[in-house]
């Protein structure tokens, strides 16, 4: 018995020194539990890069205010699409909106803006170039302007091919020739200077439609009213009186 018990003791302190599977195997899960160790992280608000970006959307937005800003400053007026003569009827579509800003607020008084009705029955009573502002001194009733429209016909290689609306010219009245060359004997003498000088052209067709065949170009003049009958006079001592137009710079 007492081996008995003997090696029961022993077989128990055998069993007793063996480990249990299952023990061992939760310990290695516990093991694999625990997280790794971890840095400590800077907090984000430390970040330069945080306020790099806070500085670039910043400067962006105080930029586009001060840019729309500016463009409130702008207000939209009439100007000339193509060169104006004296004496030429305004027509709106001759102008050309466009936005502007003034330095003096009161000088925009001065000037035809969008939003202004234009005058019925009005026409420029001076030149206005090409992309200048149209002023209000430069625009007039038709009846009140002193201008009248006068058109001549004129050789196609007497008259320069640009000449157009707006331009300032120079007219020149000619002898008629003879057949050898010379002038006619029953023509007067040509006077010295223009027959009308400084006067703007309201209209020039092109010469293939003006008047054809005949190879002549039309153009209607705003002349000066009071200068009107000198001119008229000086056509009535010719029978076939002949014009050459000369383009001021």
């Amino acid at each position: 018995m007492a081996r008995l018990g003997g090696a029961t003791t022993a077989g128990a302190r055998s069993g007793a020194a063996q480990p249990d599977d299952r023990t061992g195997a939760r310990a290695g899960a516990a093991v694999d539990a625990v997280p790794p160790a971890q840095r400590s992280q800077r907090p984000v608000w430390r970040d330069p890069r945080l306020w790099i970006g806070v500085v670039l959307v910043a400067a962006s937005v105080v930029a586009g205010a001060r840019l729309f800003a500016s463009a409130d400053d702008t207000v939209q007026v009439w100007t000339a699409g193509s060169d104006l003569g004296a004496g030429q009827r305004l027509d709106p579509g001759d102008l050309v909106a466009q936005r502007v800003r003034f330095a003096d607020a009161a000088a925009l008084g001065d000037y035809f803006t969008v939003d202004d009705e234009l005058p019925a029955d009005s026409e420029v009573t001076r030149v206005v170039g090409a992309g200048e502002l149209l002023p209000r001194s430069a625009v007039g009733a038709a009846s009140s302007s002193g201008l009248v429209e006068v058109p001549i016909a004129v050789d196609a290689e007497l008259v320069p091919p640009g000449v157009g609306p707006g331009d300032t010219v120079d007219v020149y009245l000619v002898a008629p020739l003879d057949g050898g060359g010379g002038a006619q004997p029953s023509a007067p003498a040509a006077a010295a200077g223009p027959a009308l000088a400084g006067v703007s052209v309201v209209a020039a067709p092109a010469a293939a439609s003006s008047f054809g065949t005949s190879g002549k170009r039309q153009l209607v003049l705003a002349v000066p009213e009071a200068e009107a009958p000198g001119f008229f006079a000086q056509l009535a001592q010719y029978d076939l009186p002949t014009f050459t137009v000369v383009r001021r710079g």
